[in-house]
């Protein structure tokens, strides 16, 4: 339990040392559309996903120099190595692909995460992720920002639960001067057999802690969703999901596919 303990606590040192770095950082709109679990790739295995997304009902014009969604394809390729059992880097690389010169590398961003080790019993899954990154201003009106998710989930018989309350901070950008965006995720799935587990994702950005939107100008999305476990290699999922506000993309199919290299 001590060895567990110091391993947490210089993990969580790194943790802390990446928030610093990423001063100048970024936060994702529908490039990897995802409610995270706790639990983290194993050592010294490498996990590879392709996220795939497509708005079929999304902004129609430009809004303060940032290019429209309608109809636009998202394609992020993300690659997760697990360092110890208990912590893992992830890299992504975001690209967009739609008409009139809207297809190009967007960005990308890092993600170091810890996990609460299961040594310690605790009753829930825990694990803390921090991202950041750069994204051209075309596809985002802030450019480097920082993503901070603690990541709480459970597994009560059938039912899956996770619970994902992030907070996303600007610093440059239209944004910068605002605090920290509360943008909780929710996902709870039920096991209809052992391989198919069907139920839902909500993804939510409210505004400032300090000054909550008002409700047409914050994010409202909820996807159906289906996972696929056929085999502990292998990740796929895949969800229709609609927009509940006029500043919310709406009509969005998305897809993971994952596979996990030992």
């Amino acid at each position: 339990m001590k060895q567990l303990l110091n391993q947490f606590k210089r993990i969580s040192f790194l943790l802390l040392f990446f928030s610093s770095f990423f001063h100048y950082s970024f936060s994702q709109d529908n490039y990897e559309i995802q409610v995270y679990g706790s639990q983290t790739v194993a050592k010294h295995n490498t996990m590879v996903e392709l996220h795939s997304n497509f708005t079929f009902d999304g902004s129609k014009q430009v809004e303060a120099g940032v290019l429209p969604t309608n109809n636009m394809l998202h394609e992020t390729i993300e690659i997760t190595h697990g360092f110890t059992n208990i912590f893992e880097i992830g890299f992504y690389f975001f690209n967009a692909i739609g008409s009139d010169n809207r297809t190009t590398y967007v960005g990308s961003h890092i993600r170091p995460r810890i996990m609460v080790p299961k040594e310690w019993n605790w009753p829930v899954g825990v694990s803390l992720s921090i991202e950041g990154g750069y994204q051209k201003k075309q596809y985002d009106a802030d450019d480097w920002s920082m993503e901070i998710r603690p990541i709480v989930d459970k597994q009560i018989g059938n039912l899956y639960v996770s619970v994902n309350p992030t907070f996303d901070k600007s610093f440059h950008g239209a944004s910068k001067n605002d605090v920290y965006i509360f943008s909780p995720n929710v996902k709870a799935a039920y096991n209809i057999t052992k391989v198919v587990a069907g139920g839902f994702e909500y993804y939510g950005a409210l505004g400032p802690l300090n000054n909550f939107f008002p409700y047409q100008s914050q994010q409202h999305q909820l996807f159906a969703a289906i996972d696929l476990d056929w085999s502990p290699d292998w990740e796929f999922n895949c969800g229709y999901g609609w927009g509940f506000t006029n500043s919310t993309d709406n009509a969005i199919f998305k897809v993971i596919l994952g596979y996990r290299f030992h």
